[in-house]
């Protein structure tokens, strides 16, 4: 079954992008600009060595790593984001053990109404605490962040630390289950997904992406289970939870639960390893675009998660 999007919301995130190791350099490996097709050309021409720009530190520091200025920045491709109104960005390396498998970068724009929030949360002192984020306009929900600490087992992070998985939460501004409910309903932040970020050597680190109904990271989320038995070469993989905007189950007798290596943008994940960004098509499910991102435990793909806008 077929969702279709009925009318286009305006997303916190603008740009995702996938950059891929060939040899000593980072490449483009696929995008989503959406309508900004010169920072798109900028990018197609552009190439990382280990520690040069955004996605080169994320790989030399083997580590998530939030960037909220592009301008003045160490970001290489800065007066082409200036150009279309681009501000801050978020690189998310893709380990499996020892090995750097690709970079997930997104890219956000400011404005005074755009709400949501990108973290990353970092074990110092038996604590989690906030590394940097990204809120857009939720400042008071920025300050409280940075004054809050999660033990293993609270909250959205310390939950995600605590389970080694990822976790999706609903209604934020309510719930009992996420410490910063009350700042969170102040921002109209609703759902919130998080996952750990597996880097070599072990250190902690998990990413936070916390949804607003009026700049929503994404009008659907989901998680999959690739840790089930494999059926000669292909992988699968089972959807364990997802949230979405529209009302209805996330699947059905024509929409299955379960995903296959190959067959489909899940699948194409499950075959390769690698985070996917698609834009409308097939793969989307009637969105516009899909960002698949994997989660590599012990060597071996354990998790799939996905944000469809």
């Amino acid at each position: 079954m077929t969702t279709v999007i009925d009318t286009p919301t305006r997303t916190f995130i603008s740009v995702s992008e996938v950059w891929i190791p060939k040899g000593d350099v980072l490449e483009l490996s696929e995008g989503n600009y959406g309508s900004l097709d010169s920072f798109a050309e900028a990018s197609q021409r552009e190439s990382f060595r280990k520690g040069e720009g955004l996605p080169g530190r994320a790989w030399d520091e083997a580590r998530p790593i939030v960037l909220k200025e592009l301008d003045g920045s160490y970001f290489k491709r800065a007066d082409a984001a200036r150009e279309v109104g681009l501000t801050s960005a978020v690189a998310i390396p893709v380990f499996a053990g020892d090995v750097l498998l690709a970079v997930l970068v997104v890219i956000c724009a400011d404005d005074e109404e755009r709400m949501g929030a990108i973290e990353v949360w970092t074990e110092r002192d038996s604590m989690l605490h906030l590394d940097d984020g990204y809120y857009g306009a939720a400042k008071h929900f920025e300050w409280v962040s940075q004054h809050t600490q999660f033990p293993h087992g609270q909250g959205l992070p310390g939950g995600v630390w605590a389970s080694g998985t990822p976790i999706l939460m609903r209604d934020l501004g309510s719930g009992y289950r996420f410490v910063r409910a009350d700042s969170a309903g102040r921002a109209g932040l609703t759902n919130g997904l998080g996952l750990p970020v597996p880097v070599p050597g072990g250190k902690t680190y998990v990413l936070t992406l916390l949804s607003a109904l009026g700049t929503p990271i994404a009008n659907r989320f989901e998680i999959w289970d690739a840790r089930t038995a494999k059926v000669g070469k292909e992988n699968k993989a089972v959807l364990l939870d997802g949230v979405c905007k529209r009302e209805g189950a996330l699947w059905d007798d024509e929409n299955p639960r379960m995903a296959e290596a190959h067959k489909g943008l899940i699948g194409r994940v499950l075959a390769t390893g690698l985070p996917a960004v698609d834009t409308a098509g097939p793969s989307t499910a009637g969105y516009e675009s899909v960002v698949a991102l994997p989660i590599h435990k012990d060597g071996e793909l354990a998790h799939v998660v996905a944000w469809y806008c």
